[in-house]
């Protein structure tokens, strides 16, 4: 069985229980519980200690279309305490942050709406100085998206040899995800890619830096030759590395502006996060019809099967599966 435990801040048990209450989980009864609830294929404790414990067959994708986008990283987006830039206090427990290195990282994949982009940055002991002076640090961290913008042309002004960037729209990332059979293998094929591009301009780069999604062979497993005879790096938080972060503030641009451009084709401001998107959702279905769904958002969520049995489709239309729970739908005429 499948298991996945850590310690949850007072904020992300909040948002946690509302969630548990909010979405038809079947309440438990478990002792020094805060509160308890399962779904098929899925059990959740969260302890009086703050302590989350969630287990069984649907824990991984729970965790990446539930926990990071919805409690987790929504936490991280609306810290109002200034912090300070990541570039000023390297973790000691890392090689050398100033040495030259690679970093990754991705944005997009916990919003409903809108591609997901891939970005590594190379960076070298004559750059940090200046990704300093800049701001660089974690996109999460930044606020304002003309800020991130501002950071992110410079970037690509200066050191546009040392930036590599991928998007997967959705019409490429809904079936390139269902090809594949998972985001984090595509996640994995994407990141081996931007560093193995990467490398090739820099081919005597000793290491790379990226943050841990998934298992640790599965980006290992999707390098390539070059990208095979590095030193990887994948760790939690990894935008405290100021390669990281110069690609976490790449891929976030161009998230936004892949949106922006995507809210102008439909005629329709798309939201950003996968919380309060169903609304607009259910408006773009209902003037246009469900297929509008595979050219804007990503349909493995389990907000495409909301938004179609909102408006009266068949949710396993657009590839959702047909909940076990439900009666069987038929077609609409």
């Amino acid at each position: 069985m499948n298991t996945f435990t850590q310690k949850l801040s007072p904020p992300e048990q909040n948002r946690l229980q509302k969630h548990l209450e909010q979405s038809g989980y079947e309440p438990r009864e478990v002792a020094y519980a805060k509160i308890a609830a399962k779904r098929p294929g899925l059990s959740i404790v969260l302890y009086e200690s703050g302590k989350l414990v969630a287990q069984g067959k649907g824990v991984e994708e729970w965790l990446e279309f539930i926990f990071e986008p919805e409690i987790h990283q929504a936490v991280l987006v609306k810290t109002e305490t200034p912090l300070p830039s990541v570039l000023t206090e390297p973790d000691p427990t890392e090689p050398d942050p100033s040495s030259s290195h690679i970093g990754i990282d991705e944005s997009g994949k916990g919003d409903f709406f809108g591609p997901m982009v891939v970005a590594a940055y190379h960076l070298t002991p004559d750059l940090r100085g200046w990704l300093s002076e800049l701001g660089v640090q974690d996109s999460k961290r930044i606020k304002s998206d003309s800020k991130i913008s501002e950071i992110a042309e410079k970037l690509l002004s200066k050191s546009e040899a040392h930036c590599e960037i991928l998007v997967f729209t959705p019409e490429k990332y809904n079936p390139l995800v269902k090809k594949m059979g998972s985001v984090n293998r595509l996640l994995a094929w994407a990141h081996a890619t931007v560093l193995e591009n990467l490398l090739i301009r820099f081919p005597d780069t000793p290491r790379a830096v990226a943050d841990q999604f998934g298992p640790e062979h599965q980006i290992k497993t999707a390098l390539k030759e070059r990208g095979k005879k590095i030193e990887l790096i994948q760790r939690h938080k990894a935008e405290s590395d100021p390669a990281v972060a110069a690609a976490s503030i790449l891929a976030r641009h161009r998230f936004v502006l892949e949106l922006t451009e995507l809210s102008r084709l439909s005629n329709c401001e798309l939201p950003k996060g996968a919380t309060h998107v169903r609304p607009t959702g259910e408006i773009l279905v209902k003037q246009v019809g469900p297929e509008i769904l595979t050219r804007i958002a990503k349909t493995h969520f389990r907000t495409t099967r909301q938004v179609l049995e909102a408006c009266g489709y068949n949710p396993a239309l657009l590839g959702t599966p047909d909940p076990k729970d439900r009666p069987k739908w038929k077609k609409r005429t």
